[in-house]
C-alpha cells in the first residue's frame, strides 16, 4: 500500500517530536505532519530555564534539537495541513492539504493557540498594536507603554521580557491575582518597570495609526478607566489557549471546551488514536509535560502497531534513514565583525548545501553611508569564501535608503532571481537566506508538481515584500515558502527586508508584528504563512 507507515503523529510540537523520537527509534515508521512550523508554541518563547538537564535555552533551539534527534533515527516529516480522517478502519487515513496517508495508529497532538479575548478593536488591530507574542514583536514598542493582558505563566514571564523594551508596562488581570506559581508571578510584582491591576478586564482599543486609546473596567468596583495618548503604545494578549480540534470534532470525545479526552495511556475513545500534549485534558500545560504525554503515547502505540501487524499482514517498509534533500544550516547569532563567522560545525553544514547547487551565483550587493553595509559586505564576503560556486559584486553606485544595504541573488551572469534580502541575513533568517541560495541555484527543494504548475500558472508580476525581525521564531517560515515561489516564477520577487534598518518601511505601512507580507505595495498581511496561504493571497489579486 502506498504511503502506508505505522504512526502517524499530527502536529510537531515536544508531544509530537518526543513521540516521533521513540517509534523510530523503535523501528516503527512514523510520520510528523505539521501545518506551520515545527516546534510548536514553545517557539516564541525567549527563554527556557525549566526544562530539567538543560540550565537555559529557547523555545526554537529546544524543539530543533528534538525534532533532529527523531529525524536521526529515520522519522519522517511533512509540512501539510490535515483536512481530515477515516479512523474507523484497521488501516486508517489521514487527509491532508498534499496528499493522502495510511497507518496502523495516529497520534494526535495538534496543541493549541492563542485564544483573542475579545475586546473592541482586538481584531481590527492586530498587526498595529495588539499582539501575541512579545518575542517577535517587542522591540516595536521600545520606548513605549505596554499593557499585557493575562494572569497565568505567559502573562507573568514575558511581561518581565517586555521592559527589555517598553517603557512601563501595565498587566491586566481579571481574577484578584496571578494564577501561576509564585515563584514566576514575583518577578512581575517586584519589577519597577511594571504596574499589576487586578480585577480588570480590557474593554476597547483603539486608534488611527497605532493604539492611542484604551478603555478598561475594574469587575469588583465597576470602574472604567480611559487611557489616551499623543503617541502609539501596545496591547499583548496572554489569555490562554483553544485547543486544535476541529478536525476531530465528532470522531474522538472530547470535554466542553474541546479538548481530547484521553485514559490514562493517553488513547482516545476511538481504538488505535491517541493524544499528547496541551491538546488533551491536563492540570498543566508545560513542555515537560508534552514530553511525558508523548512517550508514553508512542510505547502504548508500539503494543497497538505490533498487533496489527500480527492481525493484517501489513508491514510498513522502514526507511534506513531519512536524508533531507538539502541539509539545513543552524542559523547564527555571531556578529558579522567577529574573526570568525562560521563554526566548523556550520561549514559542513553549508557545504552539504553548497555542493548540491547545480548554477553558480552572484550575489550582488548594493550599499550606502551606514556602517550596517560594511557589516553586510563582511558577512557575504566570508560567505563566498566557503564555495567556488558563489562570488560576490559590490554595485557601482551607492543605493538610497530606502533599499540598501542589500544582497540580490543572481545568477552567474547577472540573472537576477527574484530573490533579495536586505540588510544582514544573519539570526533566525541565516537558514532561510541558505536555502534561497539553493533554491535559486536548484534543484532546490521538493515541491509538489500541482503547487509547482500553481507557481508556474501567476501571468502577472508580483512583489512580495517581507518584513521581519531577526529575533523573530515565525518569520523563517514565510520567508521560505514566499522565496521558495518567487524562485520558480520570474515575474515574481521576494524581498525580504530586517525592518529594524528600515524605519520608513515600517512607519509606511503601520507595521507593529512580524512577519508582514506586503503583496504589490498595497495588501498587507501578518502572521505565519505556508506556500499554500501564500498562493492563495496571490490568487486574490
Amino acid at each position: 500500500m502506498e504511503n502506508l507507515y505505522d504512526v502517524i503523529v499530527v502536529g510537531g510540537g515536544p508531544a509530537g517530536l518526543t513521540a516521533a523520537l521513540y517509534l523510530a527509534r523503535a523501528k516503527y515508521r512514523v510520520l510528523v505532519l505539521e501545518k506551520e512550523q515545527f516546534g510548536g508554541q514553545i517557539v516564541i518563547t525567549h527563554e527556557v530555564v525549566n526544562y530539567p538537564g538543560i540550565e537555559k535555552t529557547s523555545g526554537k533551539t529546544l524543539t530543533d534539537t528534538m525534532q533532529r534527534q527523531a529525524q536521526s533515527f529515520g522519522a519522517e516529516f511533512q509540512l501539510a495541513e490535515v483536512i481530515g480522517f477515516d479512523l474507523d478502519r484497521d488501516v486508517k487515513t489521514v487527509y491532508t492539504s498534499r496528499e493522502d496517508y495510511h497507518c496502523f495508529g495516529v497520534l494526535l497532538a495538534t496543541g493549541a493557540h492563542p485564544r483573542a479575548v475579545g475586546f473592541k478593536g482586538e481584531e481590527e488591530h492586530k498587526g498595529r498594536g495588539v499582539a501575541y507574542c512579545a518575542t517577535c514583536d517587542g522591540e516595536f514598542f521600545t520606548g513605549k507603554d505596554v499593557f499585557v493582558i493575562g494572569g497565568g505563566y505567559a502573562a507573568a514571564e514575558e511581561s518581565v521580557f517586555l521592559t527589555k523594551f517598553a517603557r512601563h508596562v501595565t498587566i491586566l488581570i481579571r481574577k484578584d491575582d496571578f494564577s501561576c506559581a509564585a515563584s514566576v508571578a514575583e518577578a512581575a510584582k517586584k519589577h519597577e518597570k511594571i504596574t499589576i491591576l487586578t480585577n480588570t478586564v480590557m474593554e476597547e482599543v483603539s486608534g488611527e495609526n497605532g493604539l492611542t486609546y484604551a478603555r478598561y473596567k475594574n469587575t469588583a468596583t465597576g470602574e472604567m478607566t480611559e487611557h489616551k495618548s499623543n503617541e502609539s503604545f501596545g496591547v499583548f494578549v496572554f489569555a490562554g489557549y483553544a485547543p486544535a480540534t476541529d478536525a476531530v470534532k465528532g470522531i474522538v470525545e472530547l470535554n466542553e471546551h474541546g479538548y481530547i479526552v484521553t485514559d490514562g495511556s493517553q488513547k482516545t475513545s476511538v481504538d488505535g488514536v491517541y493524544a499528547a500534549g496541551d491538546v488533551c485534558i491536563k492540570p498543566l500545560r508545560q513542555v515537560v509535560t508534552a514530553t511525558g504525554d508523548g512517550a508514553l503515547a508512542a510505547t502504548e502505540l508500539e503494543k497497538y502497531v505490533a498487533a496489527m501487524h500480527r492481525k493484517t499482514g501489513l508491514h510498513p517498509e522502514v526507511p534506513s534513514f531519512q536524508k533531507s534533500e538539502a541539509p539545513v544550516p543552524a542559523s547564527t547569532e555571531a556578529s558579522v565583525n567577529a574573526t570568525e563567522i562560521f563554526t566548523d560545525e556550520m561549514k559542513q553544514q553549508l557545504d552539504a548545501v553548497f555542493s548540491r547547487m547545480e548554477r553558480n551565483l552572484l550575489l550582488k550587493l548594493y550599499l550606502d553611508s551606514r556602517p550596517i553595509s560594511a557589516e553586510l559586505e563582511g558577512f557575504i564576503s566570508a560567505l563566498v569564501t566557503l564555495s567556488h560556486k558563489l562570488t560576490m559584486e559590490v554595485a557601482d553606485k551607492q543605493a538610497p535608503e530606502t533599499f540598501a544595504p542589500c544582497v540580490k541573488i543572481c545568477l552567474e551572469d547577472g540573472t537576477e532571481t527574484g530573490l533579495t534580502f536586505h540588510g544582514i541575513p544573519s539570526g533566525h533568517e541565516f537558514t532561510s537566506f541558505v536555502l534561497g541560495l539553493y533554491n535559486a541555484a536548484g534543484p532546490g527543494q521538493a515541491i509538489d508538481e500541482d503547487i509547482l504548475q500553481k507557481i508556474k500558472a501567476i501571468s502577472k508580476p508580483t512583489d512580495m515584500k517581507i518584513l521581519v525581525t531577526l529575533s523573530c521564531t515565525m518569520c523563517p517560515d514565510l520567508v521560505k515558502a514566499a522565496q521558495r515561489i518567487a524562485a520558480e516564477n520570474p515575474l515574481i520577487t521576494a524581498q525580504v527586508y530586517d525592518i529594524r534598518h528600515f524605519e520608513q518601511l515600517k512607519n509606511h505601512y503601520n507595521v507593529m508584528s512580524v512577519p508582514c507580507l506586503v503583496l504589490n505595495d498595497e495588501n498587507v498581511s501578518f502572521g505565519k504563512k505556508n506556500i499554500h496561504q501564500i498562493l492563495e493571497l496571490l490568487a486574490s489579486l
